[in-house]
């Protein structure tokens, strides 16, 4: 055994032995049926993202086709509401337009939204139409610029982070080698929320599509991301840690999630069949969930 694999091994192991001796011995697994992902710009994007280029937003049912009333767009069905969209050429997700109907649909379903970069007057509002607010987090400046094409910085994700928390409960998201697979700025984000403090924390990984920029490159290798998911639990033995639903697909994924149980996460959404076994065989007690992870 080479002696990397030997460290990575050792972090591993330690990350699983915080995780017990914090955590209950229980996990959950996700199946998020009863969240209606919606989208209040349809399938428009001005960013054009080298990751997603709009590609995620056609999967998502347009806000518009949600009535006055919230009677229409199959919510019968749903106890909550993930609200996302594209982000306007500022980096924000443009809500003002929808707010009444947000309002309306908060009365009756649990509402986890995506705002991108936010003010302080933007934040203040939000209670009235969320209970949890997801941010994607960002540590380095050129991934900013290469992935989004925006002229912004890692404090900018920053303050705007440290201003929803003033308002509302929000999960940092951090995506794993979001610039094309490659590591870079994710160990800064974790050092900002270790400064700034998190009451939970979801990691997704960037899964290359089809005709986007990064459409050829590759997922980060999973050395690199056990070591962030280790590194995550060794740096918050006491907050949860979530694997969430964007992530790559296949024996990638069949690997990564067993990997994300051994690493002491607390919670998978659609986990594969080995991640369950898994869970089982180091004796936690699997609860199941029927909502976004981060509700």
């Amino acid at each position: 055994m080479t002696s990397a694999n030997t460290d990575l091994t050792a972090l591993v192991n330690t990350a699983w032995m915080l995780r017990k001796i914090h955590f209950p011995a229980s996990i959950q697994f996700n199946y998020p049926t009863g969240t209606k992902v919606l989208s209040v710009t349809g399938s428009h994007c001005s960013l054009n993202c080298a990751h997603c280029g709009g590609h995620y937003l056609k999967n998502m049912t347009p806000l518009q086709h949600i009535s006055a009333d919230c009677q229409a767009g199959n919510l019968h069905d749903c106890t909550s509401c993930l609200i996302s969209g594209g982000c306007d050429s500022h980096g924000k997700v443009p809500l003002a337009s929808n707010w009444e109907l947000l309002k309306k649909l908060k009365a009756t379903k649990r509402m986890n939204l995506h705002v991108g970069l936010v003010s302080e007057e933007e934040a203040k509002k939000l209670p009235e139409v969320c209970d949890v607010v997801s941010f994607d987090m960002v540590g380095d400046d050129e991934t900013i610029r290469e992935v989004y094409g925006l002229d912004k910085s890692a404090s900018d994700y920053r303050k705007s982070y440290n201003i929803l928390r003033k308002y509302v409960k929000v999960l940092p998201h951090i995506c794993i080698g979001l610039r094309g697979g490659k590591i870079s700025g994710e160990y800064r984000v974790l050092e900002m929320l270790a400064e700034d403090g998190a009451d939970g924390l979801v990691f997704i990984v960037f899964s290359p599509t089809k005709n986007t920029r990064y459409a050829a490159k590759e997922p980060p290798p999973l050395e690199e991301v056990v070591k962030v998911f280790a590194t995550a639990r060794r740096m918050f033995p006491h907050i949860p840690i979530h694997l969430g639903c964007m992530r790559p697909k296949g024996r990638y994924r069949e690997k990564l999630d067993v990997l994300a149980v051994r690493c002491g996460v607390n919670k998978i959404v659609v986990p594969t069949k080995k991640a369950v076994e898994t869970a089982k065989n180091l004796g936690l007690k699997i609860s199941y969930g029927e909502e976004c992870c981060v509700l």
